[in-house]
């Protein structure tokens, strides 16, 4: 069932349930008990979606317009061996071609 907002005249929006057949039905309002007409102030939330899934969605919405800036990157510590080069496996011939002895036969090079 999805939540929806509404907006009082007397105490303001607030949100409720109601099912998706009354989506345009006023609702009353949970302080005064007037009637309140439906407002679009955000997407309706399904309250059948579980919290982990609605915090995902949540936190690619932050992310949208405001990423977070992560420390990785080159120098790190995990990704940089600490300073050590590892070989790639592959083998460069002098006449400019490569070969890969340890990988798949019928990977081509670039």
């Amino acid at each position: 069932m999805p939540i929806y907002d509404y907006v009082c005249k007397d105490c303001g929006p607030f949100t409720d349930f109601a099912p998706m057949a009354q989506f345009a039905a006023p609702c009353n309002c949970p302080d005064c008990d007037a009637l309140a007409p439906r407002a679009i102030l955000s997407a309706p939330k399904l309250a059948i979606v579980g919290g982990g899934v609605r915090k995902a969605h949540e936190t690619n919405e932050r992310s949208a317009d405001s990423p977070r800036k992560s420390t990785h990157g080159p120098g790190c510590s995990c990704c940089s061996a600490g300073g050590k080069k590892r070989s790639s496996g592959t083998l460069h011939r002098p006449d400019g071609s490569k070969s890969f002895p340890n990988k798949r036969p019928w990977m081509i090079s670039h």
